[in-house]
C-alpha cells in the first residue's frame, strides 16, 4: 500500500517543516527536507504510472512506514519528556537526547533516508524505461481516445431478470390470504438481494402492504439486532413507541402485537441457517390477510425449511444474451455500443460466467478506461485467465478490478473491509476516518471533505461500493460493500499489511497498520506491543481494551463507540497522536473532559455519544474545559446535547479548522464565539429554555458565520409557541440546508428564509406559524430543491409556482389543518415527487388531483407517494 504510506508520510513531514512545532528536529531539517522531496517524487511516480508493472511498491511501503514510525516515535517520546519536565525541556539544553530510547530512534533517521534515496534511484531507472516504452507505442500506433466515465444509474434495473421480478410480484400481491413465505435462493452475487429489493420497492408492493420491513440476517446474526430492526421499521407506522423496551421477551411481544391485524411484508435477506428462521418465525402472526415473508439465501435447504409447501424461486446464472445486455447497459447506458467493441464486449460478458455481480463489477471497470479495442482486449485477456479456476473465479475477477484501481483509491477501498459484514457505513463518518488516516493529499481548490466525496463517488461508479441511502440533496448518506467484495478487501488488506480483520489476533499484527477487532480478539491485546498499529476499530463492548492501549501508543484512530465510559479515561490521554476519537459515555450525572484534553494537538474528530435507553426527559451534562480552544487541528466536534462551550480566555486561539459543531445546548452566538469558529460549515443547537429571552442567545450573530452551510436548531417542547425564535432574524447567505424543530415562525421569518440564495433543503419539523398562515413572494427560494413540513398548525398556504422555481421534492406529514396543496405546486417544472401522509385524506386527494392534472397536460414525470 505504497500510496497510502507515502501520502501519510508527506503530511507528517509537511507539518514538521512548515510549523516547526517539534524542536527535536532542528538539527535534521536538511535531512527531513530531502526525505520530503523524495516522498513527493515517489508519489508522483505512482500517480503517473498507475497500473504499470514494477517491483518496488513493497519496498516503498516498508520504507515510508518505517520512516513515519521513527519520526512519530520521536515526537511521542518528546511530548512525554516535556510532560515529565513541566514543559520546559528542549532538545538542545537537556539530557533528553541522551536517553537510550530516544537516541536509538534518532540514530535511525539517516539510515532510513539513505534507503529512500536508494529506492528513488531505482525508480528513476524504471521511470525512464517506462517512458521509452511509451514512446515506442506512440510511434507504432494511433492515439487512443480519452477515457469515458458514465454516471451510475439511480437504481439497479433487473436487466435479464424481468420474468423473475414479475413472478415475485405476482406472489407478493396474489389473491391468497394465507401468510406465505417466498424463498429466493442462488449463489452469491447472482442477484437475489437486487431482485428482492426491486420487488420490495415496487409502487404496487408499497401500496399493497400496510407495513414493510427489511432485515439483513447474515451469518453472524443477533436475534436482538433483528428485533431492533423490526421495531425501528414498525415505528414509522405507529405514533407511540416505547424505546425503553429492550428485553427479548418484551421486544418479541411488541413486534407481534404491532404486526397483528395488519397486512405486512417482511424481507429476511441473506439467511444462512435454519436456526435463524426458528428464532424469528413466531414473531409473525397469520391473520389470513395476505401478509408475506420474503427471504433470500444461498442455501436450498434453508430456503425450503421456512415453508415446505411454498415453491422455491431459484436464481439462475444469465445466458449469453442476458449477460451482454447487462454489460452493455451498465457501460453505455442509453448510448449504442461502438461496433468495433461489440465482439470484445461479448467475450468479456461470456467470461463472467453469467454472474450478475461479476458483470456489474467488470462494467464499472470498463466505464473508466478508454473505449478502444486495445484497452478492451487487455481486459478481456485478463478476465479469461482469471476465471479458469471455477472455485475462485469471482475472487480473481474482483482482484482484477482492484488491480486497475488508481493508487489513490486503493487505501480508501481496502478500508471498507474494516467494517462488519452487511454494515451500513455512514459517509460522514467514513470521510472523517479517511482524512484522519492521511489518505488524501491537500488541494488548493478542494477541501479534504470534498475530495473524499469524489473518491467515494468514483468507487460507486466502479460498482465496488453500493449506495444504501441518499440525502435530500442527492449526495450519498450511507453505503455498503457486498460480502464478497469485503472478503477481497480483507484478503488484500492483510497481504499488504494494511488491515487485519482476523477474529483471533496474534503477534503477527505487529506488522499491521490497522486492526478491526471483535470480543474474541481482545483477550490477546493486552499481551501485544504493536507501535506500528495506527488504527483500532472496536465493534464489541469490552472494557479490557483500555488496559491494552499501552501497547498501541502511536494510534491515530480509535473508533470505540461500543465502549461506555462513566468518566474520561486517563489512558486515552497517553495517545497524544490521536486524530480521530469516538466513544460512548454514561449519561447519568455529569461527564467532564479534563483540561489535559488539550494534549490532543493532532485531534481532528471527537465523537461522543451518550448511552441512554430513552432520550426524552434526560438531562445530559457534558462540560468542556476552556482548553478546548487550544486544539488547533479540530475539524469536527460531534457531541449529542453537550452544554454550551466555555467562553474563550485570553490565551485561546480561533479554531480555524473547525467545520462541524453538533449538538450544543443553549449555544450563545456572541460575536467573540463567532470569531473563534470562523470557518464552521455545520452547526446543530438545542435550546431548552435556561435563558429568559431569545435575545440572550444572540442568534442574529449567526450571520457572521460566512462559511456555514448546514444549520439545525431544535427548541424543547416546553418552549414551543412561546415567542418567535428571532427578534431580528439574520442568517448567513452560504446556507444550503436549514432544519428547524418546534420553532414559532412569523411571516417575516419565512420571507427571510426564502431570501437565502443558496438554500437547497428546508426541513420544518413541528414548527408553528403565526396566524397559521404562510404566504410566499416572487424571487424567494431560488435554489430550493427539497421542502419537508412535518407536524404543523399551517392552515393557509398561498404561493405561486414561480416562488419555488427548482423544487424537486415536497413532503407533507402531520399537516392535519392544511386542507389542500396549492394546485400551482404541480406547475413547477422541476417537481418530481410529492409525498403525503395517508392519515390526511384531504392532502392525499389534493396530491392525486395535482398528478392527474399534470398527466392530462402531458407531464408524466410527477410521482405521488402515500406515506403509510
Amino acid at each position: 500500500m505504497a500510496y497510502a504510506a507515502l501520502v501519510s508520510l508527506a503530511q507528517t513531514l509537511e507539518q514538521i517543516l512548515k510549523h516547526d512545532q517539534h524542536s527535536i528536529f532542528c538539527h535534521e531539517k536538511r535531512l527531513l527536507k530531502s526525505l520530503h522531496k523524495n516522498t513527493v517524487f515517489l508519489l508522483a511516480f505512482l500517480e503517473d504510472f498507475s497500473g504499470k508493472p514494477n517491483n518496488v511498491e513493497g519496498r516503498i511501503t516498508d520504507a515510508a512506514n518505517e520512516a513515519e514510525d521513527i519520526i512519530e516515535c520521536l515526537i511521542y517520546e518528546h511530548i512525554h519528556s516535556l510532560k515529565s519536565c513541566g514543559g520546559t525541556q528542549n532538545a538542545n539544553s537537556s539530557p533528553f537526547r541522551n536517553q537510550h530510547k530516544f537516541k536509538k530512534h534518532y540514530q535511525k533517521l539517516p539510515k532510513i533516508n539513505e534507503d529512500v534515496v536508494s529506492i528513488v534511484e531505482e525508480v528513476v531507472k524504471i521511470k525512464n524505461s517506462l517512458l521509452r516504452f511509451q514512446d515506442l507505442q506512440l510511434n507504432d500506433s494511433s492515439p487512443s481516445s480519452s477515457p469515458v466515465i458514465n454516471a451510475p444509474t439511480k437504481n439497479d434495473a433487473m436487466v435479464g431478470f424481468d420474468d423473475d421480478l414479475l413472478m415475485i410480484k405476482t406472489r407478493l400481491c396474489g389473491e391468497s390470504s394465507k401468510l406465505q413465505v417466498i424463498p429466493i435462493f442462488g449463489m452469491g452475487g447472482i442477484g437475489k438481494t437486487t431482485l428482492a429489493k426491486n420487488a420490495y420497492d415496487d409502487p404496487l408492493t408499497m401500496q399493497h402492504f400496510h407495513i414493510r420491513a427489511w432485515v439483513t440476517v447474515s451469518q453472524d446474526y443477533s436475534v436482538q439486532e433483528i428485533l431492533f430492526t423490526l421495531l425501528f421499521s414498525i415505528k414509522e407506522f405507529k405514533e407511540v413507541f416505547d424505546e425503553e423496551v429492550h428485553s427479548y421477551e418484551l421486544m418479541s411481544e411488541r413486534v407481534y402485537k404491532s404486526l397483528k391485524g395488519r397486512k405486512y411484508l417482511i424481507v429476511m435477506d441473506d439467511m444462512w441457517s435454519t436456526k435463524a428462521w426458528d428464532d424469528v418465525k413466531r414473531l409473525f402472526p397469520d391473520d389470513n390477510n395476505g401478509s408475506r415473508i420474503m427471504l433470500t439465501t444461498r442455501l436450498s435447504d434453508v430456503a425450503a425449511y421456512a415453508d415446505s409447501s411454498s415453491p422455491l424461486h431459484e436464481m439462475h446464472c444469465m445466458n449469453m444474451v442476458q449477460s451482454w445486455n447487462l454489460l452493455r447497459k451498465k457501460v453505455f447506458k442509453q448510448e449504442c455500443c461502438p461496433p468495433e467493441l461489440e465482439n470484445i464486449g461479448r467475450m468479456i460478458a461470456r467470461s463472467c460466467r453469467g454472474l450478475p455481480l461479476a458483470i456489474v463489477v467488470i462494467a464499472g471497470l470498463l466505464s473508466t478506461i478508454s473505449r478502444t479495442q486495445d484497452s478492451w482486449e487487455n481486459i478481456a485477456d485478463n478476465v479469461s485467465s482469471a476465471v479458469q479456476a471455477n472455485d475462485k473465479q469471482f475472487a480473481k475477477i474482483l482482484s482484477l478490478s482492484y488491480t486497475h484501481l488508481p493508487h489513490h483509491l486503493r487505501p480508501c477501498f481496502l478500508y471498507m473491509g474494516g467494517f462488519p459484514e452487511d454494515y451500513e457505513i455512514h459517509v460522514s463518518k467514513l470521510i472523517k476516518l479517511w482524512i484522519a488516516e492521511g489518505f488524501l493529499k491537500p488541494s488548493v481548490s478542494k477541501s479534504f471533505e470534498e475530495e473524499a466525496e469524489e473518491f467515494l463517488e468514483n468507487l460507486v461508479k466502479r460498482s465496488l461500493v453500493f449506495i444504501k441511502r441518499r440525502k435530500s440533496n442527492g449526495k450519498i448518506k450511507s453505503c455498503s460493500v457486498h460480502d464478497l467484495v469485503r472478503d477481497l478487501c480483507i484478503r488484500k488488506g492483510q497481504e499488504e499489511k494494511f488491515l487485519n480483520v482476523n477474529k483471533i489476533l496474534s503477534k503477527s499484527i505487529r506488522n499491521q497498520r490497522r486492526l478491526s477487532i471483535s470480543r474474541s480478539s481482545l483477550t490477546l491485546l493486552s499481551n501485544i506491543y504493536a507501535p506500528s498499529v495506527r488504527t483500532i476499530f472496536c465493534f464489541q463492548h469490552c472494557q479490557r481494551l483500555l488496559s491494552a492501549l499501552e501497547g498501541f501508543r502511536l494510534l491515530r484512530v480509535l473508533d470505540a463507540v461500543k465502549l461506555i465510559f462513566r468518566k474520561f479515561p486517563p489512558q486515552l490521554l497517553e495517545l497524544v497522536l490521536l486524530r480521530y476519537l469516538a466513544f460512548t459515555f454514561w449519561h447519568e450525572g455529569e461527564f467532564d473532559l479534563p483540561a489535559s484534553v488539550s494534549k490532543f494537538q493532532n485531534l481532528q474528530t471527537l465523537f461522543m455519544c451518550p448511552y441512554m435507553k430513552k432520550y426524552e426527559n434526560v438531562r445530559i451534562r457534558v462540560r468542556f474545559p476552556v482548553e478546548i480552544w487550544r486544539m488547533p487541528q479540530l475539524r469536527h466536534l460531534v457531541l449529542l446535547k453537550i452544554d454550551a462551550l466555555p467562553d474563550p480566555c485570553a490565551r485561546s486561539s480561533p479554531l480555524r479548522n473547525l467545520q462541524t459543531l453538533s449538538v450544543v445546548k443553549n449555544f450563545k452566538c456572541t460575536e467573540r464565539i463567532m470569531q473563534m469558529i470562523p470557518n464552521l460549515k455545520k452547526l446543530g443547537i438545542v435550546y431548552d429554555g435556561d435563558e429568559k429571552e431569545w435575545s440572550d442567545y444572540h442568534l442574529d450573530n449567526l450571520v457572521h458565520l460566512h462559511q456555514l452551510e448546514k444549520l439545525n436548531i431544535c427548541v424543547e417542547n416546553r418552549l414551543r409557541d412561546r415567542t418567535p425564535l428571532w427578534e431580528n432574524l439574520a442568517l448567513p447567505m452560504m446556507l444550503k440546508k436549514l432544519t428547524l424543530r418546534s420553532c414559532l415562525l412569523s411571516l417575516q421569518d419565512m420571507a427571510i428564509i426564502g431570501s437565502l440564495l443558496n438554500l437547497e433543503v428546508l426541513k420544518l419539523r413541528y414548527c408553528s406559524y403565526e396566524d397559521s398562515k404562510w404566504e410566499t413572494s416572487e424571487e424567494e427560494f431560488p435554489k430550493l430543491k427539497s421542502l419537508l413540513i412535518i407536524g404543523t398548525n399551517l392552515q393557509h398556504w398561498i404561493t405561486e409556482s414561480s416562488h419555488f422555481p427548482r423544487l424537486n421534492r415536497l413532503m407533507l406529514c402531520g399537516c392535519n389543518k392544511l386542507d389542500e396543496i396549492p394546485n400551482v405546486i404541480g406547475e413547477i417544472p422541476t417537481l418530481e415527487l410529492i409525498e403525503v401522509s395517508r392519515w390526511n385524506k384531504c392532502l392525499v386527494e389534493s396530491a392525486k388531483r395535482i398528478k392527474e392534472e399534470q398527466q392530462e397536460s402531458g407531464n408524466e414525470s410527477l410521482q405521488v407517494r402515500i406515506l403509510i
